[in-house]
C-alpha cells in the first residue's frame, strides 16, 4: 500500500513537470479552443496578463519537491489550488476531454491520504 502512494506522488510530479516545460519548450503541441468560446476568453486573458507564467513556476517548483521526496507537503500545498483549478476548467469551461484533469485530480488525492500527518495538522483547529 505504501507504494501507491510513492508511485502516485512520483506520477504527478512527473505530469506536472512535463506541462510546465511544455509551458517554455513548446514539445507537445496545445490544440486551440475555438474562437469566440468562453475557454478561449479565459485561456487569452491568463496568457496575454502574464499569470500563466508564474503558474507554469509555482508547478515546476511542486513538481520537483514532490519527484525529489523532500518536502512533499510543501509541493502538495503548492499544486493543490492548481490541481482543482485545471479540474474546475475542464468541467465548467472546456467541455472537452476531461480523462487527463480526472487522473491529476486523483493522483493529488491519493498522494494526499498518503500523507497523514499533512492531514492531521491541515484540520487541526
Amino acid at each position: 500500500m505504501k507504494h501507491i502512494f510513492a508511485v502516485a506522488r512520483i506520477l504527478l510530479g512527473i505530469i506536472f513537470l512535463i506541462f510546465s516545460f511544455n509551458y517554455w519548450v513548446h514539445l507537445i503541441p496545445i490544440p486551440a479552443s475555438a474562437e469566440g468560446s468562453m475557454a478561449a476568453g479565459y485561456m487569452g486573458a491568463i496568457y496575454g496578463s502574464g499569470s500563466l507564467t508564474i503558474v507554469k513556476v509555482i508547478e515546476l517548483i511542486g513538481a520537483v519537491l514532490l519527484l525529489s521526496g523532500c518536502f512533499v507537503n510543501l509541493g502538495l500545498t503548492l499544486l493543490g489550488p492548481i490541481v482543482v483549478n485545471i479540474l474546475l476548467f475542464h468541467i465548467l469551461i472546456a467541455h472537452d476531454n476531461r480523462t487527463l484533469p480526472v487522473i491529476i485530480a486523483v493522483l493529488a488525492l491519493i498522494t494526499l491520504l498518503g500523507r497523514k500527518n499533512y492531514l492531521r495538522v491541515i484540520l487541526a483547529r
